[in-house]
């Protein structure tokens, strides 16, 4: 494996994109095992409390998994924390969150309209009729029917963005005031979604969560425009 040296000044950040580097390179896959500790500060001379202080925070991101007495390995799939993390990080701009949300469940909601099995549609069809009938707020009717389409997508590769996206949900709709909000209108929107999904028309889908989400943008961001 092809390892560049490293300098003192940030030698845990280096070390830690040098060892991202060698699961981007190729050089090493997921499920793979790290080289050893001992190996590891050779490689990058530099200390162990180095390369621990690179691991523990590769750990933390879910990029890798320490085992004790059989030693590091390569995550098998990345969980949500390192997009979790940029989102935390963006957590005061909630415009570009909206268009990350926007932009991801245009992409979700199209993989689905190939996908989505009957199973999955007779759930969403249950949380609109839960949605129709609710007396009082059901926004979390409301996520679990886009929680259902992001999981329909089945890609390992996008696994790692939903939880935190979803989990954005209530934040967006905290900035919408109850005056502002068009029930009727809401729902009518994920019935016109749930018939392009049945139809299995990926056009048709997209252009239904579109308009269902830029709804959702414009009385985000009206509300903030009046704040």
């Amino acid at each position: 494996m092809e390892i560049k040296s490293v300098n003192r000044k940030t030698l845990s950040k280096q070390v830690l994109d040098e060892i991202i580097d060698l699961l981007l390179s190729g050089q090493l896959k997921s499920g793979d095992r790290l080289p050893s500790e001992l190996e590891l500060m050779e490689m990058f001379d530099v200390s162990r409390s180095v390369i621990r202080e690179a691991l523990t925070s590769l750990e933390s991101m879910g990029i890798v998994n320490r085992k004790t007495r059989h030693g590091t390995f390569f995550s098998e799939k990345i969980g949500s924390k390192p997009f979790s993390m940029m989102l935390a990080l963006s957590a005061g701009n909630l415009p570009s969150i909206i268009e990350t949300r926007l932009s991801l469940e245009l992409g979700f909601v199209t993989l689905a309209a190939e996908k989505i099995t009957d199973k999955e549609l007779d759930q969403l069809k249950q949380t609109i009729d839960a949605m129709s009938s609710a007396t009082s707020d059901y926004t979390e009717i409301d996520k679990e029917f886009h929680k259902i389409i992001a999981h329909s997508a089945s890609n390992p590769l996008l696994e790692g963005v939903i939880t935190p996206l979803l989990n954005l949900y209530d934040r967006t709709l905290e900035q919408i005031p109850n005056r502002h909000r068009d029930s009727k209108a809401t729902i009518q929107q994920h019935i016109d979604i749930y018939e392009a999904l049945k139809k299995r028309d990926p056009i048709q889908s997209s252009t239904a969560m579109y308009r269902h989400l830029d709804y959702v943008r414009k009385k985000v961001l009206m509300n903030l425009n009046d704040m």
